[in-house]
């Protein structure tokens, strides 16, 4: 239990917090929802979508009487339990001197057992919510069901290319990235962009490494380690250095057992399983599957990518051909969403994506070149495909390169990576 002057001192300095806050504009939008659930990663920039709304309310003449902010994260807040949400909203009686529900904003709320309750009974009371997790688990049917389908889920992602661009004060339109002077800003920002990723808090460092670092000892050791009380760290560090070296490419659970075996650390493969399903939960690591494969292929040999692309710099040396991949996939992921909305094609040959909704294939390249081989492997994927697929559009993503391709009657767009990530950045996330 929570004594009433700690939890006092909390909701005074929380108002002190958000209103010192600098925030951006973000294209995810959580608007005029009533009640939302934010799920990602640690440092993907969900708090601060908190900061931005509560920001909007009060500057359209809400006062704090009508905001509640809370960080449970905050070390204050040890030991609060499920008793304590009530006396909390006692608290904020007491400081407004009202007793209408205000609007809630609760920051890493998964950190208290039974959360899910107090939300479903202020959603029952026509509160205004909005929740933020880092545990992907807050998705589950269980919590879902227990919530009713009360509160719409929204994913949140590290900034992507467009967002960082604004966060760097360069401003994306058309007619800037066409100039000469334009193009050349855009492309050093992407480079450091496409290295070192996207979590909003590394723009400000200058040792984007170090603190890349520090945000995924924190995913490892909390959200992975220490949440699910793995007593055996280095098969899972393994684990995870051999998914950065994997991407864009099938692994099976069997295949990664091996490999982590291999090198003398003793792992069964249901323990393997149950370590990828940690990482994929602290929404590290992002899973898709073979559109043409059978059941227990997708589900059993995926493509798995990381969150951000510091990640992968930080897990792998010389990972330039995966980053490029992985941002292509990210930027998939948030436009399209987890539900089987991004796949891979693999059969004979192999398309890196496959989006239904849109009819879509998708090739990664770092240099198509002019080389006949090359040409012809990325077209021939396309070829076989359409046979089995409804294919409508075929693009090829490159460093650099732009072009179009004419074969058999079909047009293949080669498009430089920067330059897709912003004409197509409008997508919903």
């Amino acid at each position: 239990m929570i004594s009433t002057d700690i939890l006092r001192q909390v909701l005074t300095d929380n108002r002190n917090l958000v209103a010192q806050k600098k925030v951006f504009p973000r294209d995810i939008e959580i608007g005029e929802l009533p009640r939302c659930v934010l799920v990602g990663v640690r440092r993907s920039g969900k708090s601060y979508l908190l900061f931005s709304k509560i920001q909007s309310l009060l500057a359209s003449g809400h006062s704090w009487d009508k905001v509640l902010y809370v960080n449970f994260e905050d070390e204050r807040l040890m030991g609060f339990d499920v008793a304590d949400f009530n006396k909390l909203l006692e608290v904020q009686a007491e400081l407004s001197g009202k007793d209408s529900l205000p609007a809630l904003f609760l920051d890493e709320v998964q950190l208290i057992d039974g959360w899910e309750k107090f939300a479903r009974r202020m959603a029952d009371a026509q509160a205004e919510i909005y929740i933020t997790g880092s545990n992907a688990k807050m998705l589950s049917i269980q919590i879902a069901a227990a919530l009713g389908g009360r509160f719409l889920t929204v994913n949140v992602f590290p900034l992507n290319f467009s967002e960082y661009l604004k966060a760097k004060g360069v401003a994306v339109r058309k007619d800037v990235w066409s100039s000469t002077t334009g193009k050349a800003r855009i492309l050093r920002e992407f480079a450091e962009f496409f290295e070192y990723g996207g979590l909003p808090e590394c723009v400000q460092f200058s040792n984007k490494l170090e603190y890349i670092n520090s945000v995924f000892q924190k995913i490892y050791l909390g959200d992975i380690i220490v949440r699910n009380k793995v007593t055996n760290a280095l098969p899972l560090r393994i684990l995870l250095k051999k998914v950065a070296e994997s991407i864009g490419q099938p692994v099976s659970f069997t295949r990664l057992t091996n490999v982590i075996q291999s090198t003398g650390v003793k792992l069964s493969k249901n323990t393997c399983i149950s370590y990828l399903q940690y990482a994929c939960e602290a929404c590290l690591v992002l899973p898709i599957s073979n559109i043409v494969g059978k059941l227990q292929e997708r589900e059993s040999s995926r493509k798995y990518y990381f969150v951000d692309n510091g990640f992968i710099r930080l897990l792998k040396s010389d990972p330039k051909a995966d980053q490029l991949e992985n941002l292509v996939a990210l930027h998939l992921l948030r436009r399209h969403g987890f539900n089987d909305r991004v796949f891979f094609y693999r059969r004979e040959v192999e398309v890196d994506f496959y989006l239904p909704d849109e009819e879509t294939a998708i090739q990664v390249c770092v240099k198509l070149g002019t080389d006949p081989k090359t040409l012809e492997r990325e077209v021939e994927a396309f070829n076989k495909i359409a046979k089995e697929l409804s294919v409508t559009r075929c693009l090829i993503v490159t460093m650099e390169e732009e072009r179009t391709i004419e074969s058999n009657g079909r047009t293949i767009e080669v498009v430089p990576v920067w330059k897709w990530l912003l004409t197509e950045a409008s997508g919903k996330q």
